[in-house]
């Protein structure tokens, strides 16, 4: 009281009218200047549905002018002749009423951005709708923590003692759960990196079968077999993932043998037989079919050929469809096909006895 005595002591009646004035004067401004910026901010986004001036409108909308009210006293106030200390209290009023806008605005445009994406998000992936909820609410539990240190900063506080507690404390707690942690981070890698989303068949391992739910801690996988397989998040990131439901096609190699009796003519002919049986098939793209090698009781040929698809029963499908005709194809052909044999030449005798595995 003793200072605003000594104020009203300093300056005379006039300038206490045009202090008035001004703190009058620039709330009007502010307050026009809020409503005008609202209607043509807000107009805008109705009209281009940009994505810009939705983030606009919203950090306007958290703009409060009993903080920028401050602001009008610091006007009025440089009319005046203040005593220091009096003087210091209007500068640390109105720096503390701006920290607390700027966290407001940061705090609009973090809500903003998360509706957004939640919305995005919303009955397609229920785990990124809870990451990003826990991510929105750690962010603004860093932001407001950050703003009472430099309050209490800027009130005179040593905060050294203090943020060096906070670290102590941090480092203490995250040393006590920093399993939880880790997966609790790599469940938020999961989400925003997607190397696989709840539906994608994925290989980890020996270890195989269909993401059913991706939690904070653990990632449940339900395998072919039916039993459901649990991976902590962290220890997940650090295998290799096969991810075959991003797969866009699907490449088929495989193997077919036939007898060394084989006539030559017909041997030159299986290469384009083999082509054939491909090629028919929809939803296949072929690539090569050669005789690979010889093989101890079969020549060997090798067909490689794409399913444009990632289906695995659509890759059966066709591979079964493909076994078929060559089958039919290599009767009507009369090539035969090879299995485990064993030639056994007898001492004394002058043609060779073929027996088979089963003797």
């Amino acid at each position: 009281m003793k200072w605003i005595y000594q104020a009203w002591r300093t300056n005379d009646l006039y300038d206490w009218a045009l202090a008035g004035l001004l703190v009058v004067a620039v709330v009007c401004v502010l307050a026009v200047l809020k409503y005008g910026a609202t209607r043509v901010v807000g107009a805008l986004a109705r009209r281009t549905a940009t994505e810009l001036y939705g983030y606009l409108a919203q950090v306007i909308g958290a703009t409060r002018i009993w903080l920028l009210f401050p602001l009008a006293l610091y006007a009025g106030a440089s009319a005046l002749e203040l005593p220091a200390r009096l003087e210091h209290v209007v500068n640390l009023v109105v720096v503390v009423a701006l920290v607390l806008q700027v966290v407001l605005w940061v705090n609009g445009f973090i809500g903003f951005w998360l509706e957004r994406q939640v919305e995005k998000r919303r009955g397609v992936d229920g785990e990124g709708v809870t990451a990003l909820t826990l991510l929105g609410f750690a962010a603004r539990v860093v932001v407001w923590a950050l703003t009472l240190l430099l309050i209490l900063d800027q009130l005179g506080f040593d905060i050294t003692a203090l943020v060096a507690g906070l670290g102590i404390g941090g480092v203490a707690i995250a040393l006590a759960v920093q399993n939880i942690l880790g997966d609790l981070f790599a469940s938020l890698s999961i989400v925003l990196d997607k190397p696989f989303v709840v539906g994608d068949f994925v290989v980890v391992g020996e270890l195989r079968g269909t993401v059913e739910n991706i939690g904070i801690k653990t990632t449940r996988v339900r395998s072919l077999d039916g039993e459901l397989i649990v991976f902590s998040n962290a220890d997940l990131l650090k295998s290799r993932i096969r991810n075959f439901k991003r797969m866009q096609e699907r490449r088929i190699a495989f193997s077919v043998g036939v007898t060394y009796q084989t006539p030559l003519e017909k041997l030159e002919r299986i290469p384009a037989l083999l082509r054939e049986a491909v090629e028919h098939r929809d939803r296949t793209r072929f690539d090569r079919a050669h005789f690979k090698a010889y093989g101890d009781f079969a020549l060997e040929f090798e067909v490689v050929y794409y399913v444009l698809s990632p289906e695995f029963n659509v890759y059966m499908d066709i591979q079964q469809a493909i076994n078929v005709e060559i089958y039919r194809r290599f009767g009507e052909e009369l090539i035969e096909f090879a299995y485990p044999t064993q030639t056994v030449f007898l001492q004394g005798t002058t043609a060779p006895a073929v027996v088979s595995p089963s003797g």
